[in-house]
């Protein structure tokens, strides 16, 4: 559509507060102004603890608990036997009559909340046994305590109620003093569960020990909640006290026992070969073997003859595990984190490799200076990474217990790979969040899942430039993002409440994240804000207002919109183009004007009826009776008038030079006509292909949206004439419908689909099929 010149100086003067700019409708769609108002009451309101930028205030305050802690591992019975001493410092500016404890390991009684509420069906087809065993399994899982008493022998009075126990005092404990108490307790191990167990080998007859949420732990008393002291139902995790402990751990002598913490006697629990290469590895740009493959696999077939006792020590951590076995072989070595040395450690059994060995303790120092770069120095001496089992892990303070195993004829698939790689990253990371930057997992899964994925992501990257990372991009949220609203919940959802935990706990905030540092906010804005907020935090309890409020403190990006969206919301995005408009400024004179116009009148004139008409009919009623004929008969009403040349010139002489300019430059402009399906605004990100082969990136800022959130208009010049209009080209907005987001539209292509005769059989994985055909070696691995 052109514009008549006439109108020209209307548009040049009108086209930035008519065309260019954002109208209000005539009557607003009800979320409009609601998307982008501040979240208001959501969050809770500053004080001197949590002040109104996020940082904490000048009266912040938060408890600590030492613990001094014996233990033994029956590798017989498969039970710990443990005595502990807690020394718990009252901070608050409160008076305590009572504490409350975390019995963690209550989780696994029968009556236990977590159990008794658990639910679904059978399958009639694939039921199986280790389904059934948490039903029918006779023994008598949870703690037994022994005793609870003061420094002075005396028994304290307790309840236990469910996985947490009350220790009522005899004395309130005023602030700023500190008790000291006893516990004294055993429970029986259970098998690896994703958190914590053994992991038994039929074929060697040995057992692997993971063991964690092993002691009586202080509950957390803060300025948010008062006692945090939610039941342990299996989902949510920990929220936890900083303080230094002491463990004493014995073992059977032929063990080798990794934990959290520096271990204080090596020369009592090691050889004199393993203290030499314990130096070797201080050095070492390679992980160095403390204990080989081939002194792991002589213990598997021995006994114990004794028990040695290793003791460790963690100084201002949240928790403490560790893990024992006489299948470990043990790699380490020493690297340089931001100008620190801190030990990367690896304990596996032979079923790990090749994998572990080649790769485990690399990817555990790389995730240190990752994550130190993104988030805060490593403050510990020492990481771990343990094998526990196939799949999945879980972290604890310097160590983390990882699956990833190979074939047993030392194969793996790509995925086995890239899924060790990545879950080390993943779990090794949570030392930053959350045992340094230590939100409340038990209330709020994101705040150290969303966040430590995020991260993974930034490391995955890292690692190798074509790390198959299965969350962090956009378009990987968006299979979740579009399921069916009722069986979502906001990622502000408790942790024991959450469905799909991984997609909503780990997968949406990560990828919200990584929105904010790509699209929203860009990376330097989001990095310092991102970086602020780890230092901010580190050693103390955020919560999510506080993460919110830093993010946008430092920033200076107003993102109330965002959270509310995508953290509060469970709306997708879906933005389409649903149709472009073209405009140009008429710069013709009247003649060149009215000459174009005739040949288009002629033009649409020449139907197959006139065609057809010149021979049918031989002549009409005018052409044989002249006195028909009239002035509009020899009329010619395209011809230029002078009144229309002077018109033109008149109006063309106001014009300045900057208006000539534009009026003849020939450009295009173009109207978008956008509209906002999904619900969630976002950005509007658009590629224009040229006709001429190239292209040009349009990116409007969200605030598009903030006066009709349903769909807008948005003029768009351009010098080249646009082919072809593409929204969101990288795929960098999380759209679900991908379909409208082009203009003019794509054809449909068909759906495709592959047929087998019967069952297809399993594959062979890439290496085993190699090795099939070659019948030797597996190239970039080790036989």
């Amino acid at each position: 559509m052109k514009l008549n010149k006439l109108f020209f100086l209307f548009l040049i003067v009108a086209l930035s507060s008519q065309l260019m700019a954002q109208q209000a409708p005539a009557s607003l769609p009800y979320n409009a102004n609601k998307r982008f108002e501040q979240i208001g009451n959501d969050l809770p309101t500053p004080n001197s603890y949590r002040t109104a930028s996020g940082s904490p205030g000048k009266d912040y305050w938060q408890q600590r608990a030492d613990y001094d802690i014996k233990a033994e591992l029956d590798d017989t019975e498969r039970k710990i036997t443990g005595s502990e001493t807690i020394t718990y410092y009252n901070q608050s500016p409160d008076q305590l009559g009572y504490l409350w404890l975390q019995l963690d390991q209550n989780l696994f009684q029968k009556d236990a909340i977590g159990n008794s509420t658990k639910t679904g069906g059978i399958n009639n087809n694939q039921a199986t046994f280790e389904q059934f065993k948490p039903l029918t399994d006779p023994k008598k899982y949870g703690y037994n305590i022994l005793s609870v008493r003061d420094m002075k022998g005396a028994d304290l009075k307790y309840t236990i109620n469910n996985t947490m126990m009350r220790i009522d005092l005899p004395t309130p404990l005023k602030s700023g003093t500190s008790v000291s108490f006893s516990i004294d307790w055993n429970f029986l191990i259970t098998e690896y569960y994703g958190r914590a167990g053994y992991e038994f080998f039929p074929k060697d007859g040995n057992a692997n020990y993971f063991i964690a949420h092993w002691f009586p732990r202080m509950a957390v008393y803060n300025d948010v909640y008062g006692w945090q002291h939610k039941q342990f139902l299996g989902q949510g995790e920990f929220t936890l006290n900083f303080g230094n402990y002491k463990v004493a751990l014995t073992v059977p002598n032929d063990h080798v026992v990794g934990a959290s913490g520096e271990l204080q006697n090596p020369t009592a629990v090691l050889s004199a070969e393993q203290l030499k290469r314990w130096e070797k590895a201080k050095t070492a740009t390679r992980p160095v073997l403390l204990v080989s493959q081939e002194e792991a696999e002589k213990a598997e077939k021995s006994k114990p003859t004794g028990k040695k006792t290793w003791i460790y020590k963690a100084d201002n951590v949240r928790d403490f595990a560790f893990a024992s076995s006489r299948k470990f072989i043990w790699d380490a070595m020493q690297v340089e984190v931001e100008g620190k040395k801190v030990w990367a450690m690896s304990l596996y059994p032979k079923e790990g490799n090749p994998l572990w060995g080649q790769y485990s303790t690399m990817v555990v120092a790389h995730t240190l200076r990752s994550y130190s770069k993104h988030s805060v120095a490593y403050p510990y001496p020492v990481a771990y990474s343990c094998h526990s089992i196939a799949g999945g892990g879980m972290e604890y303070p310097m160590i983390s217990f990882n699956g990833g195993r190979p074939e047993a004829d030392g194969t793996y698939s790509e995925a086995v790979k890239a899924g060790m790689i990545g879950v080390i990253i993943h779990e090794v990371g949570h030392n930053f969040f959350p045992m340094i930057i230590n939100s409340d997992e038990r209330q709020w899964s994101w705040m150290d899942e969303g966040l430590n994925t995020f991260c993974q992501y930034l490391a995955e990257q890292e690692w190798d430039r074509n790390f198959p990372s299965r969350r962090g991009e956009a378009q990987y949220i968006v299979p979740y993002m579009k399921t069916d609203p009722t069986q979502q919940v906001p990622i502000m959802t408790n942790s024991e409440n959450i469905m799909a935990f991984g997609p909503n706990a780990y997968a949406k905030p990560a990828t919200g994240l990584n929105i904010l540092r790509e699209t929203i906010m860009g990376r330097e804005l989001f990095d310092a804000a991102f970086k602020e907020y780890a230092r901010r935090w580190a050693f103390k309890q955020p919560y999510p207002a506080d993460f919110f409020r830093t993010m946008e403190d430092v920033s200076g990006v107003d993102l109330d919109w965002f959270w509310k969206g995508w953290f509060y919301g469970v709306e997708p995005v879906n933005q389409s183009i649903e149709n472009v408009e073209w405009y140009g400024i008429d710069n013709l004179s009247p003649e060149k004007k009215n000459e174009k116009a005739k040949g288009d009148a002629e033009a649409k004139r020449q139907t197959m009826s006139t065609i057809r008409n010149k021979t049918d009919i031989q002549k009409t009623v005018v052409e044989e009776n002249p006195d028909m004929r009239d002035f509009y008969n020899s009329y010619d009403k395209y011809a230029t008038s002078d009144a229309d040349k002077k018109r033109f010139e008149q109006t063309r002489a106001t014009l300045s030079e900057d208006e000539k300019k534009l009026v003849d430059a020939n450009k295009n402009f173009y109207v978008v006509n956008l509209k906002n399906k999904g619900g969630l605004p976002m950005p509007v990100i658009i590629k224009m292909q040229f006709e001429d082969g190239t292209d040009e990136i349009v990116r409007i800022p969200v605030e598009i949206w903030r006066l009709n959130d349903k769909e807008v208009k948005k003029v768009i010049p351009t010098d080249k004439k646009v082919a072809k209009w593409i929204l969101d080209p990288f795929l960098e907005t999380a759209d679900i419908d991908t379909e409208d987001n082009g203009f003019p539209r794509e054809p449909e292509q068909p759906s495709r689909f592959q047929v087998f005769k019967g069952q297809r059989p399993p594959q062979p994985n890439p290496m085993q099929q190699q090795k099939q055909s070659q019948g030797g070696a597996v190239q970039g691995g080790k036989n």
